[in-house]
């Protein structure tokens, strides 16, 4: 079995973890890919999706991600996450309400600028139920 290895996750925000782990899945751009220690050094593009962080002793994190990069080398891995939060603070309702606010922004929008805001307030909504589904 692989020993464990650093792992930071970090968003514009704050730095959403820092621990030592034995596995890392993330959804990359090109595919899904899992990072074990002694992985070969590469960077990766990732896209939105759920972030799954398996600690010693088997517990088991899943987080949310909005896209962003992953950078593994010898000292370990590195997430540079555009946007990050636990799948436990996501709640269905409050999302659902979300997507139907920013759809309700994109119609009403009085400007190009205004409606690109809101289309993209609109995806990330979108990205988010999609996670929590498929968590």
């Amino acid at each position: 079995m692989a020993g464990p290895f650093k792992f930071e996750l970090v968003s514009p925000e704050r730095l959403l973890l820092s621990e030592q782990v034995v596995q890392v899945d993330l959804p990359g751009t090109d595919g899904d890919f899992g990072i074990l220690e002694g992985h070969s050094p590469f960077i990766s593009t990732l896209r939105p999706g759920v972030a799954t962080i398996t600690m010693p002793g088997g517990a088991v994190q899943k987080i949310f991600v909005r896209g962003g990069l992953a950078e593994v080398s010898a000292t370990g891995l590195t997430v540079l996450a555009e946007k990050a939060m636990p799948l436990s603070d996501l709640k269905a309702d409050e999302i659902a309400a979300e997507i139907r606010n920013a759809e309700e922004d994109v119609t009403d929008a009085a400007s190009e600028s205004a409606r690109q805001a809101a289309a993209l307030r609109l995806a990330q909504m979108k990205d988010l139920a999609g996670a929590l589904k498929a968590a």
